[in-house]
C-alpha cells in the first residue's frame, strides 16, 4: 500500500498544522494505530503554553529551531533544543507548561501507549548533530538498548536529511504487518519517481519498496508501528478523536 496525505487533510490554525493519519484511511479512527497525532508548529519566542494536562500520550517534541523550556507538575524544569530531544511519557496524569523563548519550529508527536496508566516519565536525549545527513538515525523505540528515547509500544521513529546526490529508500526491510508514515518536514521529494510530497504531507507505506529522491535539501521523519501489537486507543491527544 502507497497513500499519500495532503496538507488539505490537516487541522489547526497558523500556528500549529495538526495530522489525524487515521482521518484520511478510516471513520473508525483518527489514529494510525499506534501513531495518535503529529502536530507540526511554528511559534514566536514570547509564546507561553501555560501547565496543562496530558493523560496517557507518549509525546515527543522534536524541535529543529528554537528554545523552549519545559516546566511540569514534578517540580522539575529543562530545556529543549534542536539537539536536545524530550519524550514525555505522561501516563495516568501528568502536567506541563512550554515557554517559547526563541522562535521554534518543530514536530510535537502524540504516539499511543502500549497500556494505559504507565508510571509518568520524562526522558531527554543529547542529541550528537542536529541533522544526520543522508543517513536514516533512530531516535525513539520500544528498545532502551537501542535508543534512550524509550517508547511505551512497538513504535520506531527515525530522522534524515537529504541531498539531491542519490536515491534513498527505508531503513530496513520492515515486516508485512509493520506500517509507516513517512512525513516530509522540509522540502520537497519525489517517491518511485512518480509521488510529489512536498513540506507537510505524508505517505502511508506498507508492505512496498520504495525509493526516493529530491531537488534540494528535505528534512524528513519516518513512523513504523507494528499493526499487530497492542496499544491504548483513548489517551487524551494521541487517542481517537471521535469528535473531530
Amino acid at each position: 500500500m502507497l497513500k499519500k496525505i495532503d496538507n488539505s487533510k490537516k487541522l489547526g490554525n497558523s500556528h500549529i498544522s495538526i495530522l489525524y493519519p487515521g482521518l484520511d484511511l478510516t471513520d473508525n479512527d483518527t489514529g494510525y494505530y499506534s501513531i495518535g497525532r503529529i502536530d507540526q508548529a511554528h511559534i514566536h519566542g514570547g509564546a507561553v503554553i501555560k501547565m496543562h494536562p496530558h493523560i496517557n500520550d507518549d509525546i515527543l517534541s522534536y524541535f529543529r529551531t528554537g528554545k523552549v523550556k519545559h516546566t511540569d507538575s514534578e517540580g522539575f524544569s529543562e530545556f529543549i533544543t534542536p539537539n536536545r530531544l524530550m519524550l514525555m511519557k505522561a501516563g495516568k496524569l501528568f502536567y506541563h507548561e512550554e515557554a517559547i523563548l526563541d522562535e521554534q519550529e518543530g514536530l510535537q508527536i502524540f504516539i499511543r501507549p502500549g497500556q494505559k496508566d504507565n508510571q509518568p516519565e520524562v526522558i531527554f536525549q543529547e542529541l550528537d548533530k542536529v541533522h544526520s545527513i543522508n543517513e536514516w538515525r533512530l531516535i525513539a523505540s520500544p528498545d532502551a538498548s537501542k535508543t534512550k528515547l524509550q517508547l511505551s509500544s512497538n513504535t520506531w521513529i527515525y530522522d534524515m536529511q537529504i541531498t539531491p546526490e542519490a536515491a534513498y529508500t527505508l531503513p530496513e526491510n520492515f515486516p508485512k504487518e509493520f506500517g509507516s508514515l513517512l512525513y516530509v518536514f522540509q522540502g520537497n521529494i519525489k517517491v518511485n519517481d512518480e509521488i510529489e510530497l512536498s513540506k507537510g504531507e505524508s505517505l502511508f507505506i506498507q508492505d512496498e519498496n520504495i525509493h526516493f529522491t529530491t531537488d534540494s535539501n528535505a528534512e524528513l521523519v519516518l513512523f513504523v508501528t507494528d499493526t499487530q501489537a497492542p496499544y491504548y486507543a483513548e489517551g487524551m491527544y494521541s487517542g481517537n478523536q471521535k469528535h473531530t
